[in-house]
């Protein structure tokens, strides 16, 4: 390598640096600011001429959120439908009736697996603490179980929201992933399942099986328990939500990019609210379908794609049908038509439109912090490409013979942890891997979209708003909550990333 290649690299290591101590410093600069602030610095001192700077950081920002903003802001309006209409209650309550108590962390863990697909961590593990702990209280009456039930139903309800959250797109960690690296969509997702699904069960129901007894005293507060499995307006547990928002792809209340996939720029607990669902009798089917539409649309597409002339009706039906934007309308229309659904089947005594417009545009605050995060990642991105700088990572990479999936993984696992933020962690790291595999779109492409996504996931501690989520819900201690949350959150991170790297054989 050259001198000038060994300048640029140390210009990025100090970008990095400078980025890690503006989120974490007294100064507590919000994560976007921050991202923009270094991708100026790094433009000028990598020789990017001023004038075209400017144009880097508006091109990457806007092309990134250009890819991902729309289909983010339909994604967590379908998740708030499907809350607010109780179809995810439906699916949760129908998976673990008259189970037997030894299949329970089974049915939560698969509850929550299809419960994630649309929804952020934190508002599907608001959503499910209603399940867990009227569950666990009945598990408690009975008696015969090994530790903490509430520990028991959790951490496979933890395991599978993260692990959707950070490595399977629409979510809008692997999504800006994906479309930083030129992913395939339908090949993404069919790798992601494939990877997500063996990290869910060990880290999961077979973790869980492993740490209840030994945290027999882990209760939440009793009133707290009474108010999630009594009344219908319930104070929502306390939780860190200084900085941005994911898994998060993980915000407090909905929003991360890919946390555990929560993003917190700083460690203080504040007092949130929400609202479990309402009971509104919605149909299961229709609640199961609701959620899989946008899913099952894109692989239609990839399958189209592979097999169908695109050119002909169907398939090119079927390729617009697949377009995330597409897919995610499709999804938020269908959910709509659930609501109806199940107001209907109450008398009319379901929300209102005026409510269900409410509910909308409250979704949409929650993800504002989150969408420009993403696009200062996407500035970033491209000044590192515009100056130069993406051609000497490859260089180095070339000459050190670093495999790029796991460099993507230990970068997103470091920037997540110094930073707090999954999203700057995956944004940050796909910018940085890019150069390393051309144009993408093959197999190593959406294995490291896997793997980034999972990077981002590891190691969630005191900084990460869904730590303290956690550990609030469920009366933990620190040392409790370390056990849980960040223990199965870093199982998850491994596990997937071991994954990635065995199907890469294959690449």
């Amino acid at each position: 390598m050259t001198a000038h290649t060994w300048w640029l690299l140390l210009i990025l290591t100090v970008a990095i640096a400078a980025l890690i101590y503006l989120i974490n410093s007294r100064l507590r600069v919000h994560p976007f600011v921050a991202l923009i602030l270094v991708s100026v610095g790094t433009g000028i001192a990598a020789g990017e001429p001023a004038a075209k700077l400017a144009g880097s950081i508006e091109e990457g920002a806007g092309g990134t959120l250009g890819d991902v903003g729309v289909t983010l802001a339909l994604g967590a309006m379908l998740g708030r439908l499907l809350s607010d209409s109780g179809a995810t209650d439906a699916i949760a309550r129908a998976l673990v009736a008259r189970a037997e108590p030894r299949r329970l962390p089974w049915l939560v863990g698969a509850a929550a697996f299809v419960i994630g697909v649309p929804m952020f961590f934190e508002v599907g593990l608001i959503v499910l603490l209603p399940l867990i702990f009227s569950v666990a209280r009945r598990m408690e009456e009975h008696g015969g179980t090994k530790g903490s039930p509430y520990v028991l139903l959790g951490v496979p309800a933890i395991a599978s929201l993260s692990t959707l959250h950070g490595m399977l797109p629409p979510h809008p960690g692997p999504l800006t992933a994906m479309t930083g690296l030129h992913a395939d969509l339908g090949l993404t997702l069919g790798v992601g399942i494939v990877c997500a699904v063996p990290t869910v069960i060990l880290a999961g129901p077979v973790y869980a099986r492993w740490i209840a007894p030994r945290l027999p005293d882990v209760a939440p507060d009793a009133e707290l328990v009474a108010q999630f499995t009594g009344a219908e307006r319930r104070p929502a547990p306390a939780a860190a939500t200084a900085g941005a928002g994911a898994s998060g792809v993980s915000g407090a209340s909905g929003a991360s990019g890919a946390s555990g996939v929560s993003d917190a720029s700083g460690t203080s607990g504040a007092r949130a609210s929400a609202e479990v669902p309402r009971r509104t009798g919605v149909p299961t089917g229709l609640a199961v379908a609701a959620v899989l539409v946008p899913v099952v649309l894109m692989l239609l597409r990839t399958l189209a794609e592979t097999v169908l002339d695109e050119s002909s009706g169907l398939g090119a039906a079927l390729v617009f049908a697949g377009e995330p934007l597409v897919a995610m309308l499709a999804g938020f229309v269908f959910a709509l038509g659930v609501t109806m659904v199940g107001s209907a089947r109450t008398g009319g005594s379901g929300r209102s439109a005026e409510e269900t417009r409410a509910s909308l545009t409250d979704s949409l605050k929650s993800i504002a912090a989150i969408l420009l995060i993403i696009g200062g990642g996407g500035a970033f991105k491209q000044v590192l490409q515009d100056s130069g700088i993406g051609d000497a990572i490859a260089s180095a990479a070339e000459g050190a013979h670093i495999n790029v999936i796991l460099l993507g993984w230990l970068i997103a696992l470091l920037l997540s942890l110094t930073t707090g933020s999954a999203t700057v962690g995956i944004v940050s790291a796909t910018g940085i891997v890019a150069p390393l595999i051309g144009d993408g779109g093959g197999l190593e492409a959406s294995l490291l979209v896997v793997a980034i996504g999972a990077g981002s996931l590891g190691l969630n501690y005191v900084n990460h708003a869904g730590f303290w989520l956690v550990k609030e819900s469920f009366g933990m201690d620190l040392t409790q909550a370390t056990k849980t949350q960040t223990a199965v959150q870093t199982l998850v991170s491994v596990l997937g990333l071991a994954m990635a790297l065995l199907l890469s054989v294959f690449a």
